[in-house]
């Protein structure tokens, strides 16, 4: 698997801010064009929903989610917030240390992503 994008990524993925997270989950939906009596299958596209939660309430949110949003298992991508001020630096990767135990807890793997960076 080599996803280049997070709008590519179909499991959830996290941004961390510095006053907690914003959850993001696709969902899929495909849309079918009638040729005949037979529908074929054109696109899957998929849309975003975005939560913004506090750290200590992921688990709730992570398990509410159900089983087919993680077709890649359970694992999530994870990013810091882009526009963050010098002054909240402290505090993002806080909040990012205290997302990575807690998503350790619930044995989901995180793919920590970097601008200008793959995962792989």
């Amino acid at each position: 698997m080599a996803i280049h994008s997070l709008s590519s990524w179909e499991n959830p993925y996290l941004t961390i801010e510095e006053n907690g997270a914003t959850l993001h989950v696709a969902h899929s939906s495909a849309t079918a064009s009638e040729s005949g009596s037979q529908a074929s299958l054109q696109t899957v596209a998929l849309q975003r929903q975005e939560m913004n939660l506090r750290i200590c309430d992921l688990p709730t949110a992570l398990n509410s989610l159900p089983e087919d949003e993680w077709p890649y298992g359970r694992v999530v991508a994870l990013e810091e917030e882009h526009d963050e001020m010098a002054t909240s630096r402290p505090s993002v990767r806080r909040n990012v240390e205290a997302t990575i135990k807690t998503l350790g807890d619930l044995g989901v793997v995180v793919y920590e992503w970097n601008d200008g960076s793959a995962l792989h």
